[in-house]
């Protein structure tokens, strides 16, 4: 080979080599180390909200696309004809990267290039995966544990934390002492102290902990506690929010999440029946009421609002709750842009908001469409107008008339009239036409229907209503009269039957009223058949039967209803998120990140639900495992709860995070009982909480569950445990809401005559969890002890240690009655001393030790002395005259504040 030929291979070669050399070394993974720095340094001028130069490195496709200036930002195989790298080594500041801010390290770049040497590979996200099967890691110090660790394997998820200590050169706490378990179990899973049966069984050695963790799951109050948790993510409340804040009678919902979490409803059905239990074939009452998880939505009633944006709303509310309860994503900024940092399109939210903009609600007072619930006789008088129909008319027409008695719908909202001359929408929600007044409404569609249904009231007699086709001049559809109601109610008149959709023309006259006076005020109208069987024996009975039965007052539930195809809403984007720019129309589309979407599943709110519990969806198990373990340890596997996006941080155990989400919807078959018994049965959770200060050092937020878990109590266990403990807590279950004692002038109501009123008997004594919420004013001590005001999905509770909540358990009336209770049960022991063990016993389960026993017992006389001289305080403190009770009554209410008693260790 000449020489020139050989220097020109050689340098080939060499050249080859090198850049053979780019791509040697260990793969850079996009999602772990590409991903962070982008992020961290770029997605602020290059990602969802902007796109400086038309880059964005959020989507692979913008990303390897051509630049405004021509160039492309990312070649892959080759980092030195990328833009991107480019101008991180640029000098000068105008065309550095990134812009007019600082440089990135060389060690970043040198990653980067690497990156797209080997090939620009993008992938996804972790959280955007499928779990896959995860193998059960095996501990190497397993065999060789000293003694006092032998028990900390008590199932695989041990194996997960101990592989994580080994790592950390950490060993994990002995188990509790019995009787920490015990009342940290009663808590987690009831929310409620042991019952001193099961505890001393467990503790003396007659119970198994197994069959313990069965006894307390099987107990009602499981439901009720874990309630409390999925209330929060529901937004439940006692009211509509907003300024008028009026009540709303909601408690059927409530009690629903109980009994189907008692009755461990796997977590697939109870997530259906609450996002579209309503289109469920034939749905039952349930499934009707469990709908109510999505008309928690605040409802505005001001006078002057305008519906349609209160609707739109309740809508948006609805599209970013559904993704923070089941996918942990934080979709509320895709509604101006897409996502800042995962790849969810600006386009995508308006998909997803089509499966939720077909429900009927329109954000009006009734707060239609409303469950009824009938009275016993009612009921069966209801079930004879079905038979009836079924009998002389058939299925499709029974179960026509049947929901409109349960719930009136499908009707027209009378707030989409047009043109009003002499007329208004009444405090912008009632049609009240004034003497020669008239309006119209578009697009209503009769279904040739003879008659027409309105529910109104009027204040005078002697009104002429005609409705006509088309205008003022149509032909007329029905002419009737309008006379003084004494209440609102729902009237039947004829009406000429039309096939097609129509303008309906609303005209009213009424000579003897002055002008502007509302000759009435209409809510909704609505178009049904005849009822069959006209001519046969008995027919008018049954067609005012159903007259009456519409005209019923019943209680009520809001729940969701999906609209007819002829009144099917149309959903368009929101430009920059404004309701009032619509751009295009959009259809219901699930993001395309995420687990494809199978043609079998309607395009509706129960295709959304099958999509999201489908085993395919990455997100949905892993949510609900995550914050099940954050409710029993104060932590996440992945820290921030609200969000498994690439800016969260990485799962503390990433694998047993997959291995019980797999578990959960394979051998648990979804089921929250079964998850919560697997980790409750583990030498993880039974271990002792206390900590050292190594262990602080290394581990200060118990991220490695090298302890078990100490947390204070959530407000609703504070005051339930206070009351337990006094022998105050009513046991009743269900039903309205109560109120119990709170501080007077708390509650301030606009708009209406509601008022605070104290409930007696054994409802002032019942569970937390029944209490009234009023947004604009909650319950006092709850929200010092960090409940939530429920107006938004609350995702968690940010707990806090504060002197208000001190001031609340020593001064509230209900801690001070629960003391004066418990200080009642101390007094029967046999002295002063016995007396005071007693009561610290029977709060936190365990015994007095000999410091506490001394101040406790120096509170006591000190207290003692002040009441013997001062009878007049006594008098004020308890209106007793019982000097000795009262000093006990001090030391119980002390007791109530100790750091043990509000804690869960």
């Amino acid at each position: 080979m000449p020489i020139r030929h050989f220097r020109i291979f050689l340098g080939a070669s060499i050249l080859s080599v090198m850049l053979m050399g780019c791509n040697t070394g260990e793969k850079v993974d996009f999602a772990s180390e590409v991903r962070p720095i982008l992020n961290k340094h770029c997605i602020t001028c290059h990602g969802g909200v902007k796109k400086s130069g038309g880059i964005s490195f959020l989507f692979e496709e913008e990303a390897l696309a051509e630049g405004e200036s021509g160039k492309r930002a990312i070649v892959p195989g080759n980092a030195n004809a990328s833009e991107f790298i480019r101008r991180l080594h640029e000098d000068d500041p105008e065309l550095r990267m990134p812009y007019e801010k600082p440089a990135l390290n060389q060690e970043e770049i040198d990653l980067l290039e690497r990156w797209i040497n080997q090939g620009a590979e993008w992938g996804k996200h972790w959280a955007y995966s499928p779990p896959q099967e995860v193998t059960v890691p095996q501990a190497e110090q397993e065999a060789g544990f000293l003694p006092e660790y032998s028990d900390f394997i008590q199932n695989d998820i041990d194996h997960f934390i101990m592989a994580r200590l080994e790592e950390n050169e950490l060993s994990p706490n002995a188990p509790a002492p019995k009787s920490i378990i015990a009342r940290r179990l009663a808590f987690d899973l009831t929310g409620l102290p042991p019952k001193a049966i099961w505890f001393d069984a467990y503790t003396q050695g007659e119970m198994e902990y197994e069959t313990l963790v069965d006894s307390l799951l099987a107990q009602p109050s499981f439901g009720e506690k874990w309630a409390s948790w999925w209330l929060d993510l529901a937004r439940y409340a006692d009211s509509k929010g907003y300024e008028k804040d009026q009540g709303r009678t909601m408690w059927k919902y409530r009690d629903w999440v109980i009994k189907a979490l008692n009755e461990n409803m796997p977590y697939d059905q109870f997530t259906t029946e609450q996002l579209a239990g309503d289109l469920l074939p034939d749905p039952s009452m349930d499934q009707l009421i469990a709908t109510a998880f999505h008309r928690n939505t605040m409802n505005n009633d001001e006078g002057g609002t305008e519906d349609e944006e209160f609707r739109v709303a309740s809508v948006l509310d609805r599209v970013n709750t559904t993704f923070q309860v089941w996918q942990s994503t934080t979709m509320e900024c895709v509604q101006c842009h897409s996502h800042t940092y995962d790849p969810f399109r600006h386009e995508e939210y308006y998909n997803m908001m089509a499966f939720f903009n077909n429900a009927m609600d329109e954000d009006t007072p009734h707060e239609d469409p409303v469950l009824k619930f009938y009275s016993e006789d009612d009921q069966k008088t209801l079930n004879e107008i079905f038979q009836w129909n079924l009998k002389y008319g058939n299925q499709e027409v029974a179960d026509q008339f049947n929901k409109f008695l349960m719930y009136n719908e499908p009707f027209y909202q009378v707030h989409h009239a047009k043109n009003f001359v002499n007329g208004e929408l009444a405090d912008t929600k009632y049609l009240s036409l004034w003497p020669n007044g008239s309006c119209y409404y578009d697009d209503i569609y009769t279904q040739g229907s003879p008659n027409l249904y309105f529910k109104y009231w009027a204040n005078d007699n002697g009104t002429v209503m005609t409705l006509r086709k088309d205008n003022d001049t149509g032909e007329v559809l029905a002419r009737f009269n309008i006379d003084k109601t004494p209440r609102e109610i729902i009237r039947k008149v004829s009406f000429a039957q039309v096939q097609d959709s129509i303008r309906l023309f609303f005209e009213a006259e009424n000579p003897t009223l002055p002008q502007q006076t509302g000759t009435s005020f209409i809510s909704w109208f609505a178009f049904l058949p005849d009822l069959p069987g006209e001519g046969q024996p008995g027919h008018d009975q049954i067609q005012k039967k159903f007259l009456d039965l519409l005209n019923t007052v019943t209680p009520t539930v809001p729940i969701m209803i999906e609209n007819p195809d002829y009144m099917t809403r149309t959903t368009r984007v929101f430009e920059r998120g404004n309701w009032l720019t619509l751009a295009d129309t959009v259809t219901p589309v699930t993001p395309a990140i995420l687990n494809p979407w199978k043609q079998e599943w309607p395009k509706n709110r129960l295709g959304l639900a099958q999509w999201l519990v489908s085993k395919e969806n990455p997100l949905t198990a892993r949510t609900l495992v995550n914050r099940v373990w954050h409710q029993l340890f104060g932590n996440g596997f992945v820290a921030s709860l609200e969000d498994m996006g690439s800016q969260s941080e990485p799962p503390s155990h990433p694998a047993l995070l997959d291995w019980l989400s797999l578990r959960l919807m394979n051998e648990n078959e979804w089921q929250l009982k079964s998850l919560i018994k697997d980790i409750v049965m583990s030498g993880t959770y039974r271990q002792s909480s206390e900590g050292n200060p190594t262990l602080h050092q290394i581990d200060p937020e118990n991220r490695l569950y090298a302890r078990g878990p100490r947390l204070r109590l959530t407000a609703e266990q504070v005051r339930d445990q206070a009351l337990a403990v006094s022998g105050l807590l009513s046991s009743k279950m269900y039903g309205p809401s109560v109120m119990p004692p709170q501080p007077d002038g708390v509650w301030q109501t606009v708009y209406s005559s509601e008022t605070w009123v104290e409930s007696k008997g054994e409802d002032r004594y019942r569970r937390g969890l029944y209490t009234y919420i009023k947004r604009t004013s909650p319950y006092p001590s709850f929200m010092s002890f960090d409940a939530s005001s429920r107006e938004v999905c609350t995702i968690r509770r940010t707990v806090t240690n504060t002197p208000l909540q001190a001031l609340v358990t020593l001064n509230d009336p209900v801690y001070l009655e629960a003391a004066h209770q418990l200080a009642i049960d101390m007094k029967k022991a046999e002295n002063i001393e016995s007396a005071i063990a007693r009561g610290y016993e029977k709060a936190v389960f365990r015994e007095l030790s000999p410091d506490k026993k001394q101040a406790l017992s120096e509170l006591y006389e000190e207290s003692l002395a002040t009441f013997k001289m001062d009878a007049k305080a006594m008098d004020d403190f308890l209106g007793t005259d019982d000097a000795e009770l009262a000093a006990l009554t001090v030391v119980a209410n002390a007791i109530m504040n100790l750091d043990e008693f509000i804690t869960k260790s």
